[in-house]
């Protein structure tokens, strides 16, 4: 990645074509993650252990969709970023086909020219009085 701005769009890439070295190649070698569901793990090997049994079975024929919301600079080798993403789950999920909108945050740091996410966090949208899960645009968001 050559600035922030390209991480929504790179972990685009990486999720819809199920590669998980692509995936891995988007993180410091000691990055954390936390997934929608809260769960935390830390270091390269562990974000793909994450996910690579996902996308061989219930992911395997999902996608992504990447917006990218803002971009905050700390400094001229850091950054936030946040951006919505619409995951589309298809037949292969237990649930069957549907989509599910969450919202990322993610701190990016620059080494030897190149932008690699240091951290990850990802929040599923929920109706807040039930707990059920929605899109951003039945929500207003």
């Amino acid at each position: 990645m050559r600035q922030p701005e390209d991480a929504p769009h790179a972990f685009q890439a990486a999720w819809n074509n199920h590669d998980m070295e692509s995936l891995g190649a988007l993180f410091h070698e000691d990055a954390t993650f936390v997934n929608r569901f809260g769960h935390y793990v830390r270091g390269v090997e562990e974000i793909v252990k994450l996910h690579a049994p996902i996308h061989a079975t219930i992911y395997s024929d999902s996608t992504l969709e990447n917006e990218l919301i803002d971009v905050v600079a700390i400094s001229d080798g850091a950054a936030i970023i946040h951006f919505w993403s619409r995951l589309t789950a298809g037949a292969a999920h237990p649930a069957g086909p549907h989509a599910v909108d969450t919202l990322i945050l993610a701190v990016l740091t620059r080494q030897a020219g190149g932008w690699r996410i240091k951290a990850l966090e990802n929040v599923t949208l929920t109706n807040p009085r039930t707990g059920a899960a929605v899109l951003r645009d039945e929500q207003g968001s």
